[in-house]
């Protein structure tokens, strides 16, 4: 039976949850002491664990790589999540951000399903205001359907990429927007995820100052004060990354019309990260759902009853500007 499999940013066709020796898996290869990729390996004692009589198993491989994996062979698809992340003061590469190191960075996590939309126009004034500083916004849109975001981006001279298959926002580990993170010249996490505004069109629901947030902004890009000692990325829980994987699954059966096989891994991502909207919210569109309407409303009550924060600002630059 063929199986999709969801890895790295692509999806694969492989014949099944057990890949026939010969073939690589997840990019390694098997030698005579063991499974490489490049210089890495993993030796062959190691490797046994995983391996049977008519090949090795995907998921069990994957484990062996700190990687996570959520497997449906009746619906046909296999996702594997990115490895554990040893080094959480240093930002995940992706797309530009190689060809921008030297500069000071904000990564701007955002979404058409979320009111922060409206601040892409202030966050390119942002750009272009401090760009002599050496200061450049990327913006991250998380949505699933590329030409949702389509129409935000246009007439935006900064970096901008839309992370369709949520592998962005697992890599920097963004369970809501508004998110920002700001990367120094050297690629280093100068302040992780924080929930910041560029305007203060729903101050009212988040209880956010943008000028705050701003000024905090200005002082770093033309001071360097981070206003905080804080450098690594928050890390994510083994069930948050379960509940991606989950999330992932799900929007692929979703763009194939099986919402009811979809259901049950959006299910399975609300039990084990109820917070995590870049999910339960993201994931909307392509079930048909309002994300600005009643299931969203009565999400926000359930997690505010658990009391689960939805906007998880850092405290400093409001606290500094008070």
């Amino acid at each position: 039976m063929m199986i999709t499999l969801l890895a790295d940013g692509r999806e694969d066709a492989i014949d099944g949850l057990v890949v026939p020796y010969g073939a690589p898996v997840l990019g390694w290869e098997r030698k005579p002491h063991g499974w490489c990729r490049g210089e890495a390996c993993i030796p062959s004692f190691r490797a046994a664990a995983a391996e049977t009589a008519d090949g090795v198993d995907l998921v069990a491989f994957a484990g062996l790589l700190g990687r996570q994996a959520v497997a449906d062979p009746d619906e046909g698809v296999v996702a594997v999540g990115e490895p554990v992340e040893p080094v959480l003061d240093r930002a995940p590469e992706f797309g530009p951000l190689p060809g921008l190191r030297g500069a000071k960075v904000a990564l701007v996590f955002w979404a058409s399903w979320c009111g922060c939309r409206y601040d892409l126009p202030a966050w390119e004034e942002l750009h272009r205001e401090l760009g002599g500083y050496g200061f450049s916004v990327v913006s991250v849109s998380l949505d699933r359907d590329p030409d949702h975001a389509g129409e935000w981006l246009a007439g935006l001279t900064h970096p901008a990429v839309v992370d369709a298959d949520g592998r962005i926002a697992e890599l920097y580990n963004v369970v809501n927007v508004p998110t920002v993170v700001w990367i120094d010249p050297d690629g280093r996490i100068a302040r992780p995820q924080d929930t910041m505004t560029a305007t203060d069109t729903f101050r009212s629901m988040n209880g956010l100052s943008s000028e705050r947030a701003v000024a905090a902004l200005r002082r770093w890009v033309i001071e360097g004060d981070t206003g905080t000692e804080l450098r690594e990325l928050r890390a994510p829980t083994a069930d948050e990354r379960l509940a991606r994987l989950h999330g992932r699954v799900a929007a692929w059966l979703l763009r194939a019309g099986r919402t009811a096989a979809a259901g049950r891994h959006l299910a399975a991502a609300a039990a084990l990260a109820p917070h995590d909207l870049a999910v339960r919210r993201g994931l909307m569109p392509l079930a048909g759902v309002d994300p600005f309407g009643e299931e969203y409303f009565r999400i926000r009550e359930e997690l505010e009853a658990a009391g689960i924060p939805i906007y998880r600002p850092l405290p400093d630059w409001q606290e500094a500007a008070g």
